[in-house]
């Protein structure tokens, strides 16, 4: 089994594995909870560059493009970073962060971005005084 047949198959078992853990803990660590989005996008940024060198920059764009089945795969990623950044905006503002250059970052990287985002907001809840979190 090449690679790219192998990575997605492990990385859906691993993320409905976390998934699972999430939906059954019923008070999830918050100490350092920062370093999981960080480092899923900077694994998520060695991979996506490792791919732009070796298949083009826009590669994704012709893959989003090839067919209706790319098509479906584009929509569900927007719609899928749409709610996720309709659900964290207030969390990150209260926060005091500014949240257009955040979009500007999410809108050029995607999920690598939007983990960093992620990442940053947990890292200052974390280093926030109680009354200012959501």
């Amino acid at each position: 089994m090449k690679l790219v047949e192998f990575l997605p198959w492990l990385v859906v078992v691993a993320i409905v594995i976390i998934m699972i853990l999430i939906a059954i803990n019923a008070t999830p660590s918050s100490r350092h909870a920062w370093l999981a989005p960080a480092a899923f996008s900077a694994l998520f940024f060695a991979w996506s560059l490792s791919a732009a060198i070796a298949e083009g920059p826009l590669g994704f764009w012709t893959e989003h493009t090839r067919n209706m089945w790319g098509n479906q795969i584009w929509f569900d990623l927007l719609l899928a970073v749409g709610i996720a950044w309709y659900l964290i905006v207030p969390r990150a503002r209260s926060l005091g962060m500014p949240v257009l250059p955040w979009l500007l970052v999410i809108v050029c990287t995607g999920c690598i971005g939007f983990l960093a985002l992620v990442a940053r907001v947990l890292y200052l809840q974390e280093n926030t005084p109680h009354g200012r979190r959501i």
